[in-house]
């Protein structure tokens, strides 16, 4: 099992992740829907340019004149670039859960109440709330520095002409506690490549995070229910889960109990 985990999580490695190549936000972006169906013609395999709840069109908000097409379209594009990555890091991250590196005995424990040899699902489980609590607001103040809380330099929102994927440099927020940029941070120089290159690349990291998007859910449905995925069901020892994943704090507290 740990040697068929380790060779997906290679290959995962490989397939799902890509430098995230943004571009600069100085340069004004407003899509229209032509742009959206050139973009998905431009990518390889099927199933073309679908929509067919016309999500990219008019909508209610934009009927009554609170949005604009091009706006709606920049906060769609924007959620799709951003639930690829967090796709991506979810993949990963469980198949990293599944080799003894991470989930095995540790002469120092993670976190107080850690099991050794459980399910990824099972770990969650275990971590304390107040643990849970941190990471919910670790991740809530990345997200706003992503939304340009605090006006970084340069920043234009991607529903006002900003770049849709696009996250600014945080190096120094928290009055200088925070060491490293979310993107490029070691500096490889991914902001400075041409405008081809980082075209390429975004095509590339919204390929592999529609990619991740399904192959997350499909290790979450194989756990959940054996024999779902018929590829991972083949995979002996393959973890499973007799709770609920959509039920974060199912084990913490209950709002219907």
């Amino acid at each position: 099992m740990n040697k068929l985990i380790l060779a997906l999580s290679l290959t995962g490695a490989s397939a799902f992740v890509a430098p995230t190549t943004t571009s600069a936000p100085m340069t004004q972006v407003q899509e229209t829907k032509a742009d959206l169906v050139a973009l998905q013609e431009s990518l390889p395999g099927p199933p073309g340019y679908w929509d067919p709840l016309s999500l990219a069109g008019s909508t209610i908000l934009s009927q009554w004149g609170l949005t604009t097409e091009e706006e709606n379209i920049g906060w769609w594009r924007h959620a799709e670039i951003k639930h690829g990555r967090v796709a991506m890091a979810g993949f990963l991250g469980f198949v990293a859960q599944c080799t003894p590196l991470v989930s095995g005995e540790h002469g120092t424990l993670p976190y107080r109440g850690y099991v050794a040899g459980v399910t990824p699902q099972e770990q969650w489980d275990n971590i304390p709330l107040l643990a849970k609590l941190q990471i919910f607001i670790a991740i809530g103040m990345l997200e706003s520095y992503g939304e340009g809380a605090g006006s970084p330099e340069g920043y234009v929102h991607y529903t006002k002409g900003g770049q849709p994927g696009y996250y600014p440099d945080i190096k120094g927020r928290v009055a200088g506690q925070i060491q490293l940029n979310l993107y490029d941070p070691f500096q490889f120089g991914f902001r400075s490549a041409s405008p081809e290159a980082k075209a390429r690349g975004l095509k590339a990291e919204l390929l592999n995070g529609r990619a991740a998007m399904m192959g997350l859910f499909g290790l979450l449905s194989e756990s959940s229910v054996p024999g779902s995925v018929p590829f991972l069901s083949k995979i002996e020892g393959f973890p499973h889960y007799s709770g609920n994943v959509m039920i974060p704090f199912e084990h913490d507290f209950s709002l219907f109990a």
